[in-house]
């Protein structure tokens, strides 16, 4: 009797293709955070029932851009890097269900296929984008992390720039923003094989960190632009009022969420 194995596509005889390794997902990383306000009803939009908007800030929003070096438990992929470094940009929100507070990512672009993959399997809307981001460095002229010190970040997918923003840090801070704070609410989508069956898969699952660790954060001051695009939505997430910026270099485990809910969103 033939079998395959791979935790995900492709499945072959040894699982060596497998496009991502079994949970857990080690991660190293340098984050750019970028929090401001819209209009609450861009956000509300974005909610499928049984998800609502915050009851305190519900406007508030938290562009995010990251560099990420990841890796399974083995940590092989940090020795080929090709298979372990990636960028990523994603815009968050805040929501609540059952009266609980969540963080959902309602906006997310990556540069590499296994990351796509592993949004997939969690929830997160990822597609392919082109990212950058200004690195730290102690010597030439890359900045330090210091006070004063500027960071670029950009985004585009399919040859359209959608957001641009320098950074200046000012001072350490305590938290590293408050919108991607929580635990996640996502949605775990796929449609039905079968023409008008709807969805074969409709989970709302929760999901976050199983492990964290982190240096100082930094907050400063952010120059923020969003374009719009034909086939990206992340300009109606319109800047109203900015909040802050912030800069943290993190490492974080991931090994798994919970199911809240099935067959319960709505969506189409």
């Amino acid at each position: 009797m033939t079998s395959v194995r791979g935790y995900f596509h492709p499945k072959t005889a040894t699982g060596a293709s497998s496009l991502i390794p079994a949970p857990p997902w080690r991660y190293s990383g340098d984050l750019l955070t970028v929090e401001y306000r819209t209009d609450p009803a861009r956000v509300r939009e974005l909610l499928p029932e049984p998800l609502q908007l915050a009851d305190e800030d519900p406007g508030a929003v938290a562009l995010i851009w990251a560099d990420w070096q990841s890796c399974g438990t083995s940590g092989d992929e940090l020795l080929d890097p090709v298979r372990a470094q990636y960028k990523e940009a994603f815009a968050v929100v805040r929501c609540q269900y059952q009266g609980r507070t969540y963080t959902r990512c309602v906006h997310i672009w990556v540069d590499k296929d296994f990351a796509i993959a592993r949004g997939l399997h969690q929830g997160y809307p990822k597609k392919l984008g082109s990212i950058h981001q200004t690195r730290p460095h102690p010597y030439g002229p890359a900045p330090r992390i210091e006070a004063g010190a500027r960071f670029g970040a950009t985004l585009a997918a399919a040859d359209r720039r959608l957001a641009q923003a320098v950074v200046t840090l000012r001072e350490p801070s305590a938290t590293n923003g408050f919108v991607n704070a929580h635990p996640m609410a996502h949605h775990r989508w796929l449609p039905a094989i079968e023409k008008g069956k709807g969805l074969a898969l409709d989970e709302l699952i929760e999901s976050g960190t199983a492990s964290f660790e982190g240096g100082q954060a930094w907050v400063g001051d952010a120059e923020l632009e969003l374009f719009d695009a034909p086939t990206e939505e992340l300009a109606r997430l319109e800047i109203r009022e900015p909040i802050a910026a912030y800069y943290r270099q993190v490492g974080v485990v991931w090994d798994g969420g919970r199911l809240l809910e099935s067959g319960t969103s709505g969506a189409e």
